[in-house]
Formats: structure tokens, C-alpha cells, sequence
């Protein structure tokens, strides 16, 4: 191809006005050339990069069988229980309360009341507080303000029931009392405009103080400004256990929450629900409302893995014999995995080591294998065996087993009160759900259309259940006060309960008194006298509260009637004879009674768990309170200890100092050298066998 010499002439012979346009044209050229290769350039795909695994930042120590579970690979965070408290308002005193209350808690009162409908103005007519004002209410003889706590479980549903602590603020007794609705809190009880904490449930109901004191008595030594609720709060906000990675990974938060969705799954919902990288929030199921700690152990032991559970069972059951050091924590790990696991742990139900076979025989139970039935039983009935409330607990979890059934009834004839308390409650369990087992079958097969609450069910069950020749237990309520258990077994004995549901269980057939007969109570304020074994027997009980005097000829020696009858309250609807004790009153009779002789039965009580439990909160724990306004900070606050006395005092202001002091102190002081009395101390001097609360 041939290229055309340059005519430099005809550039010179150009115009002025033609050599600037050229000139222009060839600048753009130029320039337009490089600019459009770097938009090209730019408009070009970016590779993508490849995904890179990194290693784990943070790796546990723990024995090699345990990796692969969530345990080792993430913290449990809320398995501890919450410590709840608030301020509240009971009615219904005796005449011991409306004494001088801080400024503080008396305004913070005055609010709720005024919330509630209770102002200056109110006109409820047949009531105790028409024409009344919050500050007159608070004045008033029948009344006091309290300081309620509680410690709620970890992962409390909304609508479950819990024991209340109460502590008198300005009464010397709250026999009689009522709680009106009180808000609970996190942390320490707060009045309004100091730090508030988020309210997770709500309390009232009667107050049960001491059965064992003299009612409207003041010199036995026993507190009554103290006193519980049981059964009395109800959790409003649910709370969730929470899953912490150590090592943040999307992937593996979504594994962890598939493997516990599987091992437990939810009829509505799912039991595991991830939040982000390293947070995964898990809410305990309804069957494990009385096992928590069971289903935090579970969960920690699931092993993330679901592909091969087999695999997993083998190796978990070979570590068991290899390794009985960790037992227990392959006995959670086989739990976990599933029925799949039961094959495995057949061969080590009656393993001569007693570790590897109590493990598997916890693991075999919980998965329902019928055959730990025989090994179990026979460490029940093994006297010498230190396991045998342990082997008791695991069979009542076994249903539609008549030899668990036998075995537990041939309990109730132990000996050993705790044996036969264990078989008591194990026996009623498996009652109860029995029961409620007949009603959802009644049900929906009567109403299939009518759609009836688990709440409104177990509510049901528990309030008759009716003597059967399997299970050979009993109950029924008591005028809407307590439930009264008969357990038709065994040496007479009264067991009552001061924790949650109130209970009064009979041991022995056909307990009665013994005659002849002087028993009294109470400053002989109840009488009970029958001259021989054929005299009838007289009751006579004076009523200091309502000025009232009761009398019978021919009271019932049947105990069950006799408890009937002392806590029954008259009605235009039923109007059958009764005294309208309260629980603790009636408990406090048989007490005294049995004292004299006239029940020939040991008297029983379980132990305190609710203080224990407060006690455990106040030790191990601090709160951040939420600030009232935007602008205020959160402030950290040291628990309230329940066995604290409540000091009646005003809030602390700023005083200037004095150098005077008195040259002999008052009636009212005490020296200053007189050490304080620590809880310890105070509780260690109450009588035996009387709880101060």
C-alpha cells in the first residue's frame, strides 16, 4: 500500500482560521485516545476473591471425645437465675401496720396507686378503701408497705409462677395480709426516680409468714414482719439462654442452631434461633420447665455433626469404658444424640463399675429404654445404696410401666423419710400427667373444636386427682387455699411444703387423732379434748381477729376432715361448719397438735430454697440499672439481701458534722462497742424446727 507524500506547501498556504481548527482537531484526537483506554479500563470486571480459611483465633482445652459439641466451642450464657424485687402495698393486716414509712417509698406508692385507680377522689362502694386517698391508705392500721424479691429460673416462659420473699417496711406483723398487684424488677427493689431496671414479672396474692408462730402473738421469738407468697409472681417478659461463639462464623451459628432444632425440635417455632455471627438465642422447652439444668446440660453436649450419630455413639459409649472419668459428660453427649444412641448403651446397664453404669442408666432413662427398669429398681430397693433417690427419680420418668409404679409404691413404706417423700412425689408426678393424659384425650374427643391452654390443663389436673389402686396417691383442694395429698402407705406422717404449689400430705392409712385427747394451741386459744376412747371430741377456738368464738361437740377425728374443717370459711353458698384458718394457721394447728400427742404421726417440712436462693443471687451478683431519662447514665447496684432488716429511715441527705457526742447513751442506742448480729447468728437462734420466714 502506498502512502501519500506530506504537501508541506499546502500547509503554508493555509489560513490563519483553517490552521487553528486543524490544530484543535488533532489535540482531541490525541488526548481522546488515552482517556477512552481508561474508561475502558475501569468498565473491566474485577476478579473476585477467594474465600480464605483462617483458623480458629480461640481453642479449648478439653479432652478430644468432647470436640465437635457446642460445649466446646461456645459459652451458655443466662443459666443463672434472675433476682427480681419491687415495692408493694398489703392490706388486710391486723391491726400491725400504718407505721412511719421514708418519704420515698410512700411517693413512689402514692404513684402506682394513683396508676390503679386509687386516687383522693375514689368512690368503690363495699370497700375498705372508699373515700380513701393513697396517704390515708398508708396510714392506715391495716396496711404496710413491703419489699418483695424473688429469683426467677433461667429461661422462664412468660405465665410461669414463682415463691415471692416478703420483708415488712413500716409493720411489726403481716399475718392476714394481701399483696396487692406489685411490678417486679431486676436487681434491688427501686422506688420512682432512681434507676430503673426492665420489669420481667409481677406479684400478689396471700402472705404465708411462719406456720409455726402463735397467730397474733408477739413474744414466742419468731419474726412475722417476714414472710412469702407461694406461688405468688408470674413472669410477664420471657427470658432465652444465649449461645456465645468463641470464634464469630455465620456458617457455624447456622449449624449449631440446626443440631439443637433437631435434637429438639418445637411443635411451634424453633428452639434455637441464630442472631448474628456469634449469637444464638435458645428458649427452653415445655417439657423441660422443671429439668433446666438437665436441658443446659443437653445443649451444651449436642454434638454439631448431625450427619453420623451413630459414629458419634460409638465413640461416646467406648469413651465411657475407656475414660469412666467422664462419665458424665458422655452420658449427656449419648442423651443428646437421640434414640439413635440406645443400642449402644444396652451392654453397659449392668457394667460392673459403677460409673460407666450409672451414666448409661441416666442415659438409657431419659431416652425411654424400658430396659433400665430392672437395673434401676433394684438400686431403689437396694437400702445400702446411696443412689436409690437418684434411681427413684429416673424411674418415675419411665410412664406406662406398672413395675415402676409398684416399685415406687413399696417406697412409700421406707423407713427413711427422704425415700419416702421422693416416692410421695415421683408417684404424684406420674399421677398428674397421667390425669392430664385423660383430659386432653377427653377433650378432643368431647370438644375437638374447643381449643383449651397447656396453662389451663395443668391447671386442671392438679386440682383432683382421684385415688387409684395403680399409683395408690390422692388429691384435692382445700376450700381454693392448698391442695391436701393422702398417701395410704407406710407409718403415719403430715408432710407440708413452703415452696411453690402449698401442700399438706397424709402418710398412713386412715390417720386420725388419738384419744384420749388434750391438745391446745396458741395460748389455748384451740382446744381439742376427748376424756376416752369412746368420748366424742370437742372442739373450742377463739378468733382474737374477728372477736368470734367456735364451738363443737362432736368435732371429726379423721385428720383429712379435721383439715377440711379448720380451713373451710363459711358461705351463703356453702355453709357447712369451719373455722377460715389460713395455710399457715392450719399447718401451725397440726403442728401443735401433734406436739401434744394427739396426732400419732411425725411431723415433716421441707428445707428452705427460696432464701437459699436469694442468698446465692446476693453474693454472686450486681445489676446495671437502666436510667430513668435519655440523658442520666446506668449506674451498677449491689443486690439487696434479703435477710437484711429493713431500716425505716429517710433517704440520706447532707448533714454537718457535729463534734458533740452524748456522755451516756440513750434507752434507744446501743453501745457502740456491742458487735452486730449477722443473719447467721440471728437464724442460728431460732428455735429448732421453726424457719424464721
Amino acid at each position: 500500500m502506498k502512502t501519500r507524500p506530506v504537501n508541506f506547501s499546502s500547509l503554508f498556504n493555509t489560513t490563519p482560521r483553517q490552521l487553528a481548527i486543524g490544530l484543535t482537531l488533532a489535540s482531541v484526537l490525541v488526548f481522546s485516545g488515552p482517556m477512552s483506554g481508561c474508561q475502558r479500563w475501569k468498565n473491566r470486571k474485577k476478579p473476585v476473591p477467594k474465600a480464605q480459611i483462617s483458623a480458629p483465633s480461640v481453642i479449648r482445652d478439653i479432652p478430644s471425645s468432647l470436640r465437635g459439641t457446642v460445649g466446646a466451642e461456645a459459652q451458655i450464657r443466662g443459666v443463672e437465675q434472675t433476682l427480681v424485687s419491687g415495692i408493694g402495698f398489703v392490706v388486710g393486716l391486723n391491726g400491725t401496720g400504718g407505721l412511719t414509712i421514708p418519704e420515698q417509698y410512700a411517693a413512689h406508692l402514692e404513684r402506682e396507686m394513683g396508676r390503679n385507680g386509687v386516687t383522693i377522689a375514689n368512690d368503690q362502694e363495699n370497700s375498705r378503701i372508699a373515700n380513701m386517698s393513697p396517704r390515708q391508705l398508708l396510714k392506715d392500721r391495716n396496711t404496710a408497705a413491703v419489699i418483695i424479691q424473688a429469683a426467677i429460673p433461667a429461661g422462664s416462659q412468660a405465665g410461669e409462677s414463682f415463691d415471692v420473699y416478703v420483708r415488712a417496711i413500716n409493720a411489726t406483723s403481716l399475718e392476714g395480709g394481701r399483696l396487692w398487684t406489685t411490678e417486679m424488677r431486676i436487681g434491688p427493689p427501686s422506688a420512682f426516680g432512681d434507676p430503673q431496671a426492665r420489669i420481667l414479672g409481677n406479684a400478689k396474692g396471700p402472705i404465708f409468714i411462719n406456720p409455726f408462730a402463735e397467730p397474733g402473738g408477739s413474744f414466742d421469738g419468731i419474726s412475722r414482719n417476714i414472710g412469702r407468697i407461694l406461688d405468688g409472681g408470674v413472669v410477664t417478659f420471657p427470658t432465652k439462654i444465649e449461645i456465645i461463639l468463641d470464634n464469630p462464623s455465620h456458617q457455624r451459628a447456622r449449624q449449631i442452631a440446626s443440631a439443637i432444632n433437631s435434637a429438639f425440635p418445637a411443635p411451634r417455632g424453633l428452639t434455637a434461633r441464630g442472631k448474628d455471627e456469634s449469637l444464638i438465642l435458645v428458649q427452653i422447652p415445655s417439657e423441660f420447665q422443671d429439668r433446666r439444668q438437665d436441658f443446659i446440660n443437653l445443649i451444651s453436649h449436642v454434638t454439631i455433626d448431625q450427619s453420623f450419630p451413630e459414629v458419634y455413639a460409638r465413640k461416646y459409649a467406648t469413651t465411657l469404658l475407656a475414660e469412666p472419668y467422664l462419665a458424665g459428660d458422655m452420658s449427656w453427649c449419648l442423651q443428646a444424640l437421640g434414640e439413635r444412641s440406645i443400642p449402644f448403651l444396652n451392654d453397659l446397664y449392668n457394667h460392673p463399675e459403677a460409673a460407666p453404669r450409672l451414666a448409661a442408666l441416666r442415659a438409657g432413662a431419659s431416652l425411654g429404654d424400658s430396659r433400665v427398669i430392672r437395673p434401676l429398681r433394684d438400686i431403689a430397693l437396694d437400702t445400702s445404696s446411696r443412689y436409690r433417690t437418684d434411681a427413684m427419680e429416673l424411674l418415675s420418668s419411665l410412664d406406662r410401666s406398672p413395675m415402676v409404679d409398684n416399685t415406687l409404691r413399696q417406697l412409700l413404706s421406707s423407713p427413711d423419710f427422704s425415700v419416702r417423700i421422693e416416692a410421695y412425689e415421683s408417684l404424684m408426678e406420674r399421677a398428674l400427667r397421667a390425669r392430664r393424659a385423660r383430659l386432653v384425650h377427653a377433650y378432643n374427643t368431647n370438644s375437638p373444636g374447643n381449643m383449651v391452654s397447656n396453662t389451663q390443663l395443668d391447671a386442671l389436673s392438679k386440682v383432683w386427682v382421684p385415688m387409684d389402686p395403680v399409683r395408690g396417691v390422692g388429691r384435692s383442694i382445700v376450700d381454693g387455699k392448698f391442695f391436701l395429698d393422702v398417701v395410704p402407705f407406710g407409718d403415719p406422717m403430715i408432710y407440708v411444703t413452703q415452696q411453690k404449689e402449698p401442700r399438706i400430705v397424709l402418710f398412713g392409712d386412715q390417720l386420725s387423732l388419738e384419744k384420749p385427747l388434750l391438745a391446745s394451741a396458741w395460748s389455748d386459744r384451740l382446744m381439742l379434748i376427748a376424756e376416752d376412747s369412746s368420748s366424742p371430741i370437742r372442739l373450742y377456738y377463739r378468733d382474737d381477729v374477728t372477736m368470734t368464738r367456735s364451738t363443737m361437740n362432736d368435732a371429726p377425728g379423721e385428720i383429712a376432715e379435721l383439715v377440711q374443717l379448720l380451713a373451710h370459711t363459711p358461705t351463703p353458698e356453702d355453709p357447712s361448719p369451719g373455722l377460715g384458718m389460713s395455710y399457715s394457721q392450719v399447718v401451725g394447728a397440726l403442728y401443735h397438735i401433734s406436739n401434744d400427742k394427739g396426732i400419732p404421726a411425725a411431723f415433716t417440712t421441707e428445707e428452705d430454697r427460696l432464701l437459699a436462693d436469694l442468698l446465692s443471687s446476693v453474693k454472686t451478683e450486681e445489676v446495671t440499672m437502666r436510667p430513668e431519662s435519655d440523658q442520666a447514665s446506668a449506674v451498677v447496684v449491689p443486690m439487696d439481701d434479703p435477710t437484711a432488716p429493713v431500716v425505716n429511715q429517710a433517704p440520706p441527705t447532707n448533714r454537718r458534722r457535729t463534734l458533740l457526742v452524748p456522755v451516756t447513751p440513750t434507752a434507744q442506742e446501743e453501745p457502740a462497742d456491742k458487735p452486730a448480729q449477722n443473719p447467721a447468728q440471728k437464724q442460728a437462734e431460732q428455735p429448732a424446727g421453726r424457719p424464721e420466714g
